[in-house]
């Protein structure tokens, strides 16, 4: 599922964000939505959020489908 829509991404989702100092390398991150920190419908390079580590990334991959939270 698409990372850059906000309808798609619901608090306690796993999910693979990209950290901030991981955009070059690419490394993704895996873990639980917290807290959704873009307030626009749509990003160019995924929604913002904030995981239940205190980690802020953007969505990359959405490894949870939202309709089973």
């Amino acid at each position: 599922m698409d990372g850059r829509k906000r309808s798609n991404i619901k608090i306690g989702l796993l999910v693979n964000i990209v950290l901030k100092e991981d955009q070059r390398t690419g490394n993704l991150t895996e873990g639980v939505v917290k807290n959704i920190l873009t307030n626009s419908p749509n990003h160019p390079h995924g929604i913002k959020v904030r995981l239940e580590t205190g980690e802020v990334g953007r969505v990359k991959e959405i490894l949870e489908d939202p309709e089973n939270c």
